[in-house]
């Protein structure tokens, strides 16, 4: 009975699409290079990562996001009435309900598989685009400007990417002046199975841009180092990023063997806001103002 009601909906959805497209719709090209038709007036969203809730927010139309995942429910300035689903395995049904415009989809709900989650809700002609994380700063301006032209609020998104160069600027031409860079070793899971960054990502990025230097910078993406590797690399300042174990900062300093390392030695481990160094938006500046003021205190905390 489900699958026929299911049928049945999507069926309804794709004769209402084909009777109102053609003038009623423009074809854009998403970030994931996927050519998508969507509606000229978006007036309900559908927004499956925090990452793009936070830039809907951003753009002023957050009121218009009827459905989100768990991590965007306390995003500021969005639809409290919002449905909350689990987009890993989204339900269909439920989404083809709400009648969305669009749904703006994120590369986290493929779960590391190259199927496409919305695919039989895209059949039934709801249009999905995909904003993969990105991994550069440059890539960010882009993913904002692609999501502002998409909800028409193209001058807000222009205005959003103007003002982070104007910042990200400013804090690089401190950064340009620091000739004894500082190592660092920045932590996004803690032991026993550490995570962290290496080159080509924009928290690798933003190391680079406050004039220091990631002690994994040799390594590409995202990656799982030995905590041997880290102790021999033995940097002047950690930053972590962990926020579900009890004092992060404290259980850093305790691990047995880091004793030696400068960064615990001096005193100089430090945590980093989670949601903003994770997130691929314009929120990235407020990571950036805290990376820069634990590491160069006497330059940027002025």
């Amino acid at each position: 009975m489900k699958k026929k009601l299911l049928s049945l909906l999507l069926c309804t959805v794709m004769l209402f699409t084909v009777a109102c497209s053609s003038n009623n719709e423009k074809t854009v090209t998403d970030r994931e290079g996927n050519e998508v038709a969507i509606p000229t007036n978006i007036e309900k969203i559908v927004s499956t990562a925090p990452s793009n809730t936070e830039i809907l927010s951003a753009l002023g139309v957050g009121d218009k996001i009827v459905c989100i995942d768990a991590y965007s429910a306390n995003i500021e300035g969005i639809n409290k009435d919002a449905e909350q689903m689990d987009f890993t395995s989204p339900d269909a049904e439920a989404i083809v309900e709400l009648e969305p415009d669009i749904i703006i989809a994120s590369g986290y709900n493929k779960s590391g598989s190259a199927d496409d989650p919305f695919k039989s809700i895209s059949d039934a002609g709801i249009p999905v685009v995909y904003i993969p994380s990105s991994e550069s700063i440059d890539g960010i301006y882009k993913d904002i400007e692609f999501i502002a032209s998409v909800v028409n609020e193209e001058s807000k998104g222009e205005e959003i990417v103007s003002n982070m160069k104007t910042e990200i600027e400013e804090i690089s031409k401190v950064g340009e002046t620091i000739k004894d860079k500082k190592k660092v070793y920045m932590e996004i899971g803690p032991a026993p199975t550490l995570y962290s960054i290496g080159n080509s990502t924009f928290l690798n990025e933003m190391i680079e841009l406050i004039g220091a230097e990631n002690i994994f910078k040799d390594q590409k993406s995202w990656i799982s180092p030995t905590e041997e590797s880290v102790i021999d690399a033995n940097p002047d300042v950690i930053l972590t990023t962990v926020n579900y174990v009890e004092n992060p900062t404290e259980e850093i300093k305790s691990r047995e063997g880091w004793e030696n390392i400068n960064a615990v030695k001096n005193n100089q481990v430090y945590y980093i806001d989670a949601d903003s160094s994770s997130r691929p938006t314009q929120n990235i500046l407020k990571a950036l103002k805290e990376m820069a003021k634990a590491v160069y205190p006497d330059e940027y905390d002025k």
